[in-house]
C-alpha cells in the first residue's frame, strides 16, 4: 500500500470524523469512571479534542511524520486546563491510551483488505511514538499548572471570577471541577453587586472590595480602610479570594468563599443571598453607590453584571436610597425605560411588586394603585369608596411587601411602571 492509500484511508476517516470521535468517547466513558461524570458541555469538549487528535495522528501516519512542535504545545495546554479543573492526571493519561486503542480499531477497519505489512508497522510506530509524546506533554502541561495553582491560588481565584463575570466557565461542570480544585465553595444563588465611588476621580482598589466585603460579613456597615475610593484612578482588572461566606455550593471542598474583584473603577462582590440586609450604609458609608442584585443563578452571573453596569450608568441621582444601593426591580426598569436589548417586563412586575403581584394581594395593589393616580392617601380612598385607614393600612402592608415607599419619587416611578405593566399582563390573560 503506497501513500497515496494512506490519504486515501485518512480523507475517508475525515468524512465521518464526528462519528469516530463519538466512538473514541464513548470508549473513554466506558473504560474510565472519572469521565462518566462529565457533563454533556465538559463531554462535548472531549469529544472535539478527541476529533482533533485522531486526524493529527493519522495526518502524521499518512506522511510518515511526526506530531509538530504545535500540536505537542495544544498537548500540553490541554495537560493544563485539566489541571485547571482538578481531573485527576492518571484518568486523563489512561483517557488517551483508551481513545489511542479505539483509534487504531478505526484506521483498520477503515483500511481493512488495503494494508499490508509496512502500513501495519508504520501505524503501529506512530501510535506508540504518538502516544508517548503526547502523555510527556500532557504531563508537564498538568504538572507545571498545578503547580502555578499551588503557588499562586489568589490568582487562580481572581481568573475564576473574572471568568464568571465574562461568562467564559459557561460549563457547571468544569466550574464544579476548578473550584473542588481551588478549594471553594460558591452559593448556587448568590448575589451580585457592583459598587463605585461618588466621586468620578476615584476608583476601587482590591484593598476596598476586600474591606467591603468584610463589612458584609461582619454586618458592620462601617466605612473601614482605606478611606472612600482608595485614593489612586485605575485601569486594570484584579480580584482577590475573600474569606468564607455562608451558602451551600460545591460538595466536598473545603472552603465556603465569597469572591471580590476591581474591573475599571468599580468593585464587583460575589455574595451569600439575604445580603443587602448584611450590607447595612456599607456603601454610602464609604461615600460609593451600587447595584445589587440577587436570587440569580451562578449560569446567570454575567447577564447581572451586565445588568448592574447598565443600571450605575444611567440611574438618576435620587433613585438611590439612604444605604446607597439600586436593587433588581430598580435596574430593570432602568432597562426598560433605556430600551436596553432584552429588557422583560416581567422581570420588572416580578422583581418591583414582588408578592404584591399576587391575585390574593389585589386589593392592596389596587389601593397602590389608586394612590399613584391621585397622589394622595385621602383622594385615593375617595376613588375606591373605602375609608383612608383602610386605604392607609393598604398602602403600609404594600409597603412591607415591596419595600419600597411610594411617596419617594423614584419609588414611585418604579412602582408605577411595574403596575402598569401588571395590569397589560392582567388584560392580555
Amino acid at each position: 500500500m503506497g501513500k497515496a492509500e494512506r490519504i486515501a484511508v485518512r480523507d475517508e476517516l475525515a468524512a465521518a470524523l464526528p462519528e469516530a470521535g463519538q466512538a473514541l468517547v464513548d470508549a473513554v466513558v466506558e473504560a474510565i469512571p472519572a469521565y462518566r461524570a462529565l457533563d454533556p458541555g465538559q463531554l462535548a469538549e472531549v469529544r472535539a479534542i478527541a476529533a482533533w487528535a485522531l486526524t493529527r495522528a493519522v495526518d502524521a501516519w499518512a506522511g510518515d511524520a511526526a506530531l509538530s512542535e504545535q500540536d505537542l504545545a495544544r498537548f500540553r495546554g490541554i495537560g493544563a486546563a485539566r489541571a485547571g479543573d482538578g481531573r485527576p492526571l492518571p484518568a486523563v493519561l489512561r483517557a488517551y491510551r483508551v481513545a489511542a486503542g479505539e483509534a487504531n480499531d478505526l484506521v483498520m477497519r477503515q483500511g481493512r483488505g488495503r494494508l499490508d505489512v509496512e502500513d501495519v508497522l508504520a501505524l503501529t510506530r506512530q501510535w506508540l511514538t504518538g502516544l508517548d509524546e503526547l502523555s510527556e506533554a500532557l504531563f508537564s502541561g498538568y504538572v507545571a499548572a498545578g503547580e502555578r495553582l499551588a503557588g499562586d491560588r489568589e490568582r487562580a481565584v481572581r481568573d475564576l471570577f473574572d471568568d464568571l463575570l465574562a461568562g467564559r466557565q459557561t460549563s457547571p461542570g468544569a466550574l464544579a471541577d476548578r473550584c473542588r480544585n481551588l478549594g471553594l465553595a460558591l452559593p448556587r444563588t448568590p448575589g451580585l453587586l457592583l459598587a463605585e465611588p461618588l466621586d468620578p476621580a476615584l476608583s476601587a482598589t482590591p484593598a476596598d472590595a476586600s474591606s467591603l466585603l468584610d463589612a458584609v460579613r461582619s454586618g458592620s456597615g462601617g466605612s473601614g480602610d482605606p478611606g472612600p475610593g482608595g485614593g489612586e484612578p485605575r485601569g486594570g482588572e484584579s480580584a482577590v479570594p475573600g474569606p468564607a461566606v455562608p451558602g451551600a455550593g460545591v460538595p466536598g471542598t473545603a472552603e465556603p468563599a465569597g469572591l471580590v474583584t476591581t474591573r475599571g473603577r468599580r468593585a464587583a462582590l460575589l455574595l451569600p443571598p439575604g445580603a443587602r440586609a448584611a450590607l447595612g450604609n456599607a456603601v454610602a458609608g464609604r461615600g460609593w453607590r451600587g447595584c445589587l442584585i440577587e436570587g440569580l443563578p451562578l449560569a446567570e452571573v454575567p447577564a447581572a453584571y451586565r445588568l448592574a453596569g447598565d443600571a450605575l450608568d444611567t440611574a438618576p441621582e435620587y433613585a438611590y436610597d439612604d444605604t446607597g444601593l439600586l436593587g433588581d426591580g430598580d435596574a430593570h426598569v432602568l432597562a426598560l425605560l433605556d430600551a436596553r436589548p432584552g429588557a422583560d417586563p416581567a422581570a420588572v412586575v416580578g422583581s418591583v411588586l414582588g408578592p404584591l403581584a399576587d391575585p390574593r394581594h389585589a386589593h392592596l395593589l389596587e389601593g397602590l394603585g389608586a394612590f399613584l393616580t391621585t397622589g394622595s392617601a385621602t383622594a385615593a380612598a375617595d376613588l375606591l369608596h373605602l375609608h383612608p385607614q383602610t386605604l392607609r393600612y393598604r398602602l403600609r402592608r404594600a409597603r412591607e411587601l415591596t419595600g419600597r415607599d411610594p411617596r419617594r419619587p423614584w419609588q414611585r416611578l418604579v412602582l408605577d411602571v411595574a403596575r402598569h405593566l401588571a395590569e397589560i399582563r392582567t388584560a392580555r390573560r
